[in-house]
């Protein structure tokens, strides 16, 4: 029998990830019944992640505002915590939730003249003294909307198809088909 040369790493990192999530339980019940210390225990846990989500899904508008909001809903939301999920998993539902309210509302408000589909289409090849990254972020800026967000969650969050279904109101299968149409457009924006 073959044994992984990390096992012992790898049962510490479990070790650590059960003990995390348990203070973090405790933390959001205490939170809850109006301890401030314990909500900023749980805002310094969260709050890189939390922002570099908002900044993803939003293109970088709005990230900081958008994170602030995500914590005072968390505040006033914090009673409906249950504990069957881990905390960061319920604040990921619920930032989510409110960027994606958010982006609904801001593109009410700004006219968009072409789609998303088009908008790649029409993006310039890459110059050769361009940074790829910074193409690739603009790329992923152009995505469709459904097609950006599972992509976002997937494959830079790492979240599992089935959790990002939860998310966002879809199934398993539409968020798979998104992140695969998100995969060849992208592909498709790299190869020109």
């Amino acid at each position: 029998m073959h044994r992984s040369p990390n096992l012992g790493e790898d049962v510490l990192a479990s070790d650590r990830d059960v003990k995390r999530a348990d203070a973090e339980a405790a933390d959001a019940a205490l939170a809850a019944s109006g301890d401030a210390s314990a909500f900023e225990r749980l805002y310094r846990a969260h709050v890189a992640r939390i922002h570099s989500l908002a900044s993803r899904m939003t293109s970088g508008e709005h990230a900081d505002e958008l994170t602030q909001d995500v914590f005072v809903r968390a505040w006033e939301k914090l009673s409906t915590y249950r504990g069957e999920a881990a905390f960061g998993t319920w604040l990921y539902r619920l930032a989510v939730n409110l960027i994606l309210g958010k982006r609904a509302t801001m593109s009410r408000l700004r006219e968009r003249l072409q789609n998303g589909d088009e908008m790649l289409q029409t993006l310039p090849t890459r110059a050769e003294t361009v940074d790829l990254a910074v193409d690739f972020e603009s790329a992923i800026e152009r995505l469709p909307d459904g097609a950006k967000q599972v992509f976002v969650l997937h494959d830079v969050e790492g979240f599992k198809h089935k959790e990002i279904g939860a998310m966002l109101g879809v199934t398993a299968g539409t968020s798979k088909a998104q992140l695969h149409r998100a995969r060849m457009a992208l592909r498709e924006y790299v190869d020109r």
